[in-house]
């Protein structure tokens, strides 16, 4: 079986904005329902789910946030979890309380 990847965000990475580009308000967990569900659509758009998803990485703007980012990814996800790895980052693009880039696989036939 070969496998073909697909990066679902390339820097910046993604993260919670409308689609005027605007971060949207209320702070990690409104911004994380955000990316989450914008990372749902591309991943249909390939006739994938967030079971393909294999890798994630986040940027977090204040680490003692992460149990508030971490209780909005589970959600989206199931058991196993997809590998992460996860580091604090200051100056986030447009002020962002993180940024997330996942990479997904897509099964050849």
């Amino acid at each position: 079986m070969r496998l073909k990847w697909i990066i679902l965000s390339i820097y910046p990475g993604m993260i919670g904005e409308d689609q005027e580009g605007n971060l949207v308000e209320g702070g990690i967990v409104p911004e994380a329902h955000n990316v989450m569900k914008r990372m749902g659509k591309i991943l249909a758009h390939f006739n994938l789910d967030y079971n393909d998803v294999v890798k994630c990485l986040v940027m977090i703007d204040d680490i003692s946030q992460w149990s508030l980012f971490n209780s909005v990814y589970v959600q989206y996800f199931e058991k196993p979890y997809p590998a992460r790895s996860a580091f604090g980052a200051d100056g986030l693009a447009a002020d962002a309380s993180f940024e997330l880039e996942c990479i997904a696989h897509i099964q050849d036939d």
